[in-house]
């Protein structure tokens, strides 16, 4: 999984699947772009105006929970 952010964008970007192409994508709500594959599979999500939807796009914090 890669998570990357486009200052010049401000797009933020979760690629889930880097092995998948992206067969349709959908732009479930406003701003929000979902990528699925020929299977119907969500291999990455985009989202637009990402410093006005989530708290710091610049910063990533990843936990494992048991």
């Amino acid at each position: 999984m890669k998570v990357a952010y486009d200052p010049r964008s401000d797009t933020l970007s979760v690629i889930l699947r880097d092995d998948a192409r992206v067969a349709t994508s959908d732009e479930d709500k406003p701003g929000v772009i979902l990528d699925y594959d020929v299977d119907g599979n969500l291999v990455s999500l985009e989202i637009l105006d990402a410093s006005r939807r989530v708290t710091d796009a610049r910063s990533v914090e990843f936990q494992v929970t048991e």
